[in-house]
Protein backbone atom coordinates (compact mmCIF):
# COMPACT_ATOMS: atom_id res chain seq x y z
CA UNK A 1 0.00 0.00 0.00
CA UNK A 2 1.09 3.56 -0.61
CA UNK A 3 1.43 6.04 2.25
CA UNK A 4 -2.14 7.21 1.77
CA UNK A 5 -3.60 3.68 1.70
CA UNK A 6 -3.95 3.41 -2.09
CA UNK A 7 -2.70 0.44 -4.05
CA UNK A 8 0.67 1.25 -5.65
CA UNK A 9 0.39 2.47 -9.23
CA UNK A 10 3.43 0.51 -10.45
CA UNK A 11 5.42 -2.23 -8.72
CA UNK A 12 8.62 -3.58 -10.22
CA UNK A 13 10.35 -4.59 -7.01
CA UNK A 14 10.70 -8.40 -6.93
CA UNK A 15 9.48 -10.37 -3.92
CA UNK A 16 12.12 -10.44 -1.19
CA UNK A 17 14.02 -7.51 -2.75
CA UNK A 18 17.07 -6.66 -0.60
CA UNK A 19 16.84 -2.87 -0.77
CA UNK A 20 20.32 -1.35 -0.41
CA UNK A 21 18.91 1.97 0.80
CA UNK A 22 16.76 0.37 3.51
CA UNK A 23 19.77 -1.70 4.60
CA UNK A 24 21.76 1.53 4.98
CA UNK A 25 18.91 3.17 6.92
CA UNK A 26 18.79 0.18 9.29
CA UNK A 27 22.53 0.57 9.89
CA UNK A 28 23.22 -2.74 8.13
CA UNK A 29 24.63 -1.60 4.78
CA UNK A 30 25.32 -4.01 1.96
CA UNK A 31 28.33 -3.49 -0.35
CA UNK A 32 27.31 0.10 -1.05
CA UNK A 33 26.30 2.67 -0.04
CA UNK A 34 28.06 2.63 3.33
CA UNK A 35 27.37 4.47 6.58
CA UNK A 36 30.54 6.49 5.90
CA UNK A 37 28.87 7.91 2.76
CA UNK A 38 26.03 9.67 4.63
CA UNK A 39 26.33 13.45 4.41
CA UNK A 40 23.03 14.53 6.00
CA UNK A 41 20.07 13.11 7.87
CA UNK A 42 16.73 14.78 8.28
CA UNK A 43 13.46 13.65 9.83
CA UNK A 44 12.11 12.20 6.58
CA UNK A 45 15.17 11.92 4.29
CA UNK A 46 18.84 10.94 4.15
CA UNK A 47 21.54 12.04 1.68
CA UNK A 48 24.72 10.13 0.82
CA UNK A 49 27.50 10.14 -1.75
CA UNK A 50 26.62 7.73 -4.52
CA UNK A 51 29.04 4.83 -4.94
CA UNK A 52 28.37 4.89 -8.69
CA UNK A 53 29.97 7.78 -10.57
CA UNK A 54 30.00 9.47 -13.94
CA UNK A 55 33.55 10.33 -15.08
CA UNK A 56 33.07 14.11 -15.25
CA UNK A 57 30.57 14.42 -12.38
CA UNK A 58 32.30 12.74 -9.45
CA UNK A 59 30.84 12.91 -5.96
CA UNK A 60 27.19 13.04 -6.91
CA UNK A 61 24.63 12.53 -4.15
CA UNK A 62 21.53 10.41 -3.71
CA UNK A 63 18.69 11.64 -1.50
CA UNK A 64 16.18 9.02 -0.30
CA UNK A 65 13.09 9.03 1.90
CA UNK A 66 13.36 7.06 5.13
CA UNK A 67 10.15 5.29 4.15
CA UNK A 68 10.59 2.45 1.67
CA UNK A 69 8.54 3.55 -1.30
CA UNK A 70 9.31 2.42 -4.82
CA UNK A 71 8.59 5.49 -6.90
CA UNK A 72 7.27 9.01 -7.28
CA UNK A 73 3.72 7.85 -7.99
CA UNK A 74 3.15 6.52 -4.48
CA UNK A 75 5.28 8.67 -2.17
CA UNK A 76 3.42 10.71 0.47
CA UNK A 77 3.56 14.47 0.15
CA UNK A 78 5.35 14.75 3.52
CA UNK A 79 8.07 12.30 2.44
CA UNK A 80 8.43 13.97 -0.96
CA UNK A 81 8.64 17.37 0.70
CA UNK A 82 11.34 16.06 3.06
CA UNK A 83 13.32 14.62 0.16
CA UNK A 84 13.11 17.78 -1.91
CA UNK A 85 14.03 20.03 1.02
CA UNK A 86 17.17 17.95 1.49
CA UNK A 87 17.85 17.95 -2.28
CA UNK A 88 17.87 21.75 -2.14
CA UNK A 89 20.23 21.77 0.86
CA UNK A 90 22.59 19.35 -0.89
CA UNK A 91 22.50 21.35 -4.13
CA UNK A 92 23.43 24.55 -2.29
CA UNK A 93 26.23 22.84 -0.37
CA UNK A 94 27.52 21.15 -3.53
CA UNK A 95 27.57 24.44 -5.42
CA UNK A 96 29.44 26.10 -2.54
CA UNK A 97 32.05 23.36 -1.94
CA UNK A 98 32.71 21.46 -5.20
CA UNK A 99 33.82 24.32 -7.44
CA UNK A 100 31.10 23.32 -9.92
CA UNK A 101 29.32 25.86 -12.09
CA UNK A 102 25.86 24.32 -11.75
CA UNK A 103 23.81 21.43 -10.34
CA UNK A 104 21.37 19.01 -12.00
CA UNK A 105 18.84 16.67 -10.41
CA UNK A 106 17.39 13.46 -11.82
CA UNK A 107 14.72 11.08 -10.56
CA UNK A 108 13.70 7.91 -12.42
CA UNK A 109 10.54 5.77 -12.23
CA UNK A 110 10.11 2.24 -13.57
CA UNK A 111 12.52 0.36 -15.85
CA UNK A 112 11.59 2.34 -18.95
CA UNK A 113 12.18 5.53 -16.97
CA UNK A 114 15.70 4.39 -16.04
CA UNK A 115 15.02 3.25 -12.45
CA UNK A 116 17.29 0.41 -11.30
CA UNK A 117 16.97 0.56 -7.49
CA UNK A 118 13.42 0.01 -6.21
CA UNK A 119 13.45 2.75 -3.58
CA UNK A 120 12.63 6.33 -4.54
CA UNK A 121 15.79 8.42 -4.87
CA UNK A 122 16.86 11.73 -6.37
CA UNK A 123 20.31 12.19 -7.93
CA UNK A 124 22.06 15.52 -7.33
CA UNK A 125 24.92 16.02 -9.80
CA UNK A 126 27.65 18.67 -9.81
CA UNK A 127 27.85 20.22 -13.28
CA UNK A 128 30.82 21.67 -15.13
CA UNK A 129 31.25 23.29 -18.54
CA UNK A 130 31.06 20.70 -21.33
CA UNK A 131 30.74 17.76 -18.89
CA UNK A 132 28.27 15.98 -21.23
CA UNK A 133 26.48 14.31 -18.30
CA UNK A 134 23.45 13.34 -20.36
CA UNK A 135 25.60 11.91 -23.15
CA UNK A 136 27.64 9.55 -20.96
CA UNK A 137 27.11 6.38 -18.97
CA UNK A 138 28.22 5.77 -15.37
CA UNK A 139 31.56 4.17 -14.72
CA UNK A 140 31.56 0.39 -14.24
CA UNK A 141 31.22 -0.79 -10.66
CA UNK A 142 31.48 1.27 -7.50
CA UNK A 143 34.22 3.69 -6.56
CA UNK A 144 35.96 3.03 -3.25
CA UNK A 145 34.98 4.49 0.10
CA UNK A 146 38.36 6.26 0.08
CA UNK A 147 37.56 7.97 -3.23
CA UNK A 148 34.18 9.07 -1.89
CA UNK A 149 35.55 10.36 1.44
CA UNK A 150 36.69 13.84 0.32
CA UNK A 151 33.22 14.57 -1.06
CA UNK A 152 31.60 13.27 2.13
CA UNK A 153 33.75 15.61 4.21
CA UNK A 154 33.04 18.67 2.05
CA UNK A 155 29.29 18.16 2.16
CA UNK A 156 29.09 17.14 5.81
CA UNK A 157 30.94 20.30 6.78
CA UNK A 158 28.64 22.45 4.68
CA UNK A 159 25.45 20.68 5.78
CA UNK A 160 26.09 20.28 9.51
CA UNK A 161 24.86 23.77 10.39
CA UNK A 162 21.88 23.51 8.04
CA UNK A 163 20.79 20.24 9.65
CA UNK A 164 20.33 21.71 13.10
CA UNK A 165 17.45 23.78 11.77
CA UNK A 166 15.88 20.78 10.00
CA UNK A 167 15.95 17.96 12.53
CA UNK A 168 19.33 16.42 11.75
CA UNK A 169 20.27 13.24 13.55
CA UNK A 170 24.02 12.86 14.03
CA UNK A 171 25.49 9.50 14.98
CA UNK A 172 23.96 6.15 14.03
CA UNK A 173 21.22 6.33 11.48
CA UNK A 174 17.72 6.31 12.88
CA UNK A 175 15.49 3.50 11.60
CA UNK A 176 13.31 4.22 8.58
CA UNK A 177 9.77 5.35 9.28
CA UNK A 178 6.98 3.09 8.11
CA UNK A 179 4.59 4.18 5.41
CA UNK A 180 1.86 4.56 8.05
CA UNK A 181 3.83 7.11 10.12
Amino acid sequence: MSADGRRPLAVHEPAGYPCPFCALLRGEPMTAPRLEDVVAERERAVAFISPRWWARNTGHVLVVPRTHIENLYDVSSSDLHGVMDLVQEVARAMRATYGCSGVSTRQHNEPDGGQDVWHLHVHVFPRYPDDRLYETEPLDGFVSVEERAPFVQRLRSALDGAGEAHGSARGPLRPPVTAAE
